[in-house]
């Protein structure tokens, strides 16, 4: 007996697409075309036709024997240079010209839009002239040099010591259209970040580093030299042009130590604008104390009961210390309101070397360097109770220098440094002193060869070394992290902050409960 909906044909076989009936899909529907079909549809088929029955491929085909099956071409999408050429002819389609006459018709074909590699949009500002428009003659107005734009100087200060560029190469390519530029022109280094804002932090569009040593000599002479002038100003001419050529629309150019202590440090700062273009603002000790934690703070443990951040430059240091007691799950940028005490030391690498020596290091040497190092650390407010937070534990320290740095890159025997290994990276409290003995142990040339030093540091590092030992003997912690940050990340993020770039970003962390602690 059958089961209820199921039919049969007349010859005893399913019919397709009734409940009961075997499926007969596309796979089975291919294999029989493949095969010829069944012998019974083969032969029948040969009898209409009045041909013998043969193999089922010959019956089931109708192909010239020794022609391969054709397959069809499957449909593809487009590919996503085509699908730029169809939107270009939807955005620009062709312009039919007809003469009054009605003579000719002339259809214009639009150009297509310039892109880089890529695949951006080329501005019309940086693409080169046509030939037909080389003949043309440039109007004074129309062309600015690269001599005038070199050249140019901020407009709109804020009055928060940021200023605002004319956005002439102006993209959008971004939610947030705006660049914005650091730069820290310290004792030793000069630096410029560009950077655009993203979610919760920012993406680097270029950066520079270049050591000019602005403050050779003013330990003694309490004035900039003409060299170290020199050099500064050539350094700030690439800064100008890295700006100029990125478009950055906000820019905060800061001095540290080096113009704070010399008597000619103003005119400098007139000299740089009138010669580089660039407006330099010189930051009070407290200001760059606040931009370095602003700029590291992102590396603190989220389990650190305190920490313990130093900023080695090359004429002052920065000391802060962040008591985290009461962060109530704060993280980041926010951790910058939680400092506790803070001081800078008229120390640095360049001035420590100049009064001690930084070529021929003995240990006795280092020792009197570290002797004068702790004897200023005795003025830093609440020293007695970082002590004894340090004593309950969870306090580590955390260091932005290229003194800490170049430790890391010999800590992990680098043969060239890496930044990525370097940023973030943990060192515990032997693995410092291993590193300070093994640099102290270098003769000059040794640290000369280094490639995690080179010659630009060699004389240098040991006076950094004997300013984080003073550091470490004052107030021993047993972690250390590793910054390759500072003072220009920690401007950009507070402009940044000031901007309220991120205030309507969908990523925010979630808070961890309250939890109170006694100070």
């Amino acid at each position: 007996m059958k089961k209820t909906g199921e039919r049969s044909s007349s010859d005893g076989s399913r019919t397709p697409g009734v409940p009961g009936s075997p499926k007969k899909g596309k796979r089975k529907q291919r294999h029989r075309k493949r095969n010829g079909g069944d012998a019974k549809i083969a032969s029948l088929l040969c009898a209409e036709s009045g041909h013998s029955a043969g193999s089922a491929e010959e019956a089931g085909s109708s192909r010239p024997e020794g022609a391969k099956r054709q397959r069809k071409a499957r449909r593809t999408k487009p590919n996503r240079a085509e699908r730029r050429a169809l939107l270009n002819q939807k955005l620009h389609p062709p312009v039919v010209n007809i003469d009054p006459g009605g003579t000719s018709v002339e259809v214009v074909q639009p150009s297509p839009m310039p892109r880089d590699e890529v695949g951006r949009t080329v501005p019309a500002q940086s693409r080169s002239r046509s030939a037909e428009e080389e003949k043309q003659p440039r109007s004074s107005e129309g062309h600015r040099s690269h001599d005038d734009d070199r050249h140019r100087h901020p407009t709109d200060s804020r009055g928060d010591g940021t200023h605002r560029f004319p956005d002439r190469h102006r993209q959008p390519d971004s939610v947030h259209q705006e660049l914005y530029a650091a730069l820290d022109l310290g004792t030793n280094n000069c630096r410029l970040l560009i950077a655009r804002p993203e979610q919760r932090g920012f993406r680097v569009v270029d950066a520079y580093s270049k050591i000019v040593r602005l403050g050779e000599g003013v330990g003694k002479n309490r004035k900039l030299s003409n060299d170290a002038i020199s050099r500064a100003i050539e350094a700030l001419q690439v800064c100008q042009q890295k700006i100029t050529e990125r478009g950055a629309q906000r820019a905060r150019l800061i001095a540290t130590e080096a113009c704070r202590a010399a008597e000619n440090g103003e005119e400098f700062v007139e000299r740089a604008k009138k010669e580089a273009g660039l407006q330099l603002e010189i930051v009070s000790q407290e200001t760059e104390a606040r931009l370095a934690v602003a700029g590291c703070v992102s590396l603190v443990d989220p389990e650190a009961d305190g920490v313990l951040l130093f900023d080695i430059g090359g004429g002052s240091s920065e000391i802060v210390w962040l008591d985290l007691r009461n962060r109530y799950g704060a993280r980041g940028f926010a951790l910058t309101r939680f400092v506790r005490a803070w001081t800078s030391l008229p120390l640095g690498v360049v001035n420590l070397a100049e009064r001690h020596g930084g070529v021929d290091v003995t240990p006795e040497m280092f020792e009197v360097m570290v002797a004068d190092v702790m004897q200023r650390l005795e003025s830093f407010p609440l020293g007695n109770e970082l002590s004894r937070a340090i004593e309950r534990g969870n306090v580590h320290m955390l260091g932005t220098s290229g003194t800490v740095t170049t430790l890391a890159g010999v800590h992990f025997g680098l043969k060239r440094y890496d930044r990525r290994r370097v940023d973030g990276a943990w060192m515990e409290q032997e693995d410092v002193s291993a590193m300070i003995n093994q640099l102290l142990n270098m003769s000059y040339q040794e640290r000369v060869d280094n490639p995690c030093i080179g010659e630009d540091r060699a004389d240098l590092v040991l006076a950094g070394c004997a300013i984080l030992e003073g550091i470490r003997r004052r107030w021993p912690c047993q972690r250390l992290r590793v910054a390759d940050r500072g003072l220009r990340e920690g401007i950009l993020m507070e402009m940044m902050a000031a901007d309220k770039v991120w205030s309507n970003s969908s990523h925010r962390r979630r808070r961890t409960p309250r939890k109170e602690y006694n100070r």
